[in-house]
């Protein structure tokens, strides 16, 4: 029985059901995650993600989010997860919006700042995380022994050596950015949430016995 809010176990429920629409060349990136995490396990050590786009404020949260998602959905061995950017921006409200829609609990410590600091929840087995936006850099992220799991294209061209890493790894997705405060908005945030948690829950799922 999973662990996880009962509105988001049943949307990971129907993502699990295409698994089949990732593509061969996608699913060999995506075991490489597989295979490190399941290494690291097998060596006695909790894995280390640091998921990484350029503002962290869409796709970072989103992989570093739905990677701790899975691993409690599949009830795997503790997995840390983090994220970060080559700049500080903001968690982007759409993106928050598009977690909230599928079963996240997401609430602002101080929604007045540039940069607000949420509480993020989807279980009630442990306390919520903390998301804002933040360099990969900072002292809340693992300095050394992380894979760095690069979610844009823009940041894996001009981060080409991640300090500290033990592996760097290009999973890039597409920025729903591009459609902002258009008609189109709220239909891309909640694809790229989907594509993102299909993909996370297909790395978890290689882990279960």
């Amino acid at each position: 029985m999973s662990a996880i809010l009962p509105t988001l176990a049943l949307y990971c429920q129907q993502l699990e059901q295409k698994f089949n629409q990732i593509s061969p060349a996608r699913k060999q990136v995506l075991l490489v995650l597989s295979h490190y995490l399941m290494a690291q396990i097998k060596e006695g050590k909790t894995p280390a993600v640091t998921v990484i786009c350029t503002h962290n404020s869409r796709r970072s949260h989103l992989a570093q989010l739905w990677l701790a998602i899975a691993a409690d959905y599949y009830q795997t061995p503790e997995i840390a997860t983090f994220s970060g950017g080559t700049q500080i921006s903001a968690f982007n409200p759409r993106t928050i919006v598009a977690l909230q829609e599928i079963g996240l609990k997401i609430t602002s410590k101080n929604p007045s700042i540039a940069n607000p600091i949420y509480d993020v929840s989807w279980t009630d087995k442990r306390a919520p995380y903390l998301a804002f936006s933040k360099q990969y850099t900072h002292p809340s992220n693992p300095q050394n022994d992380f894979l760095a799991l690069v979610v844009c294209a823009h940041a894996d061209l001009h981060c080409p050596i991640i300090t500290g890493s033990a592996l760097k790894l290009a999973l890039p997705y597409q920025d729903p950015k591009a459609f902002d405060n258009s008609p189109l908005e709220a239909a891309e945030y909640a694809k790229t949430c989907a594509l993102i948690g299909l993909e996370m829950l297909f790395v978890l799922k290689q882990l279960q016995p």
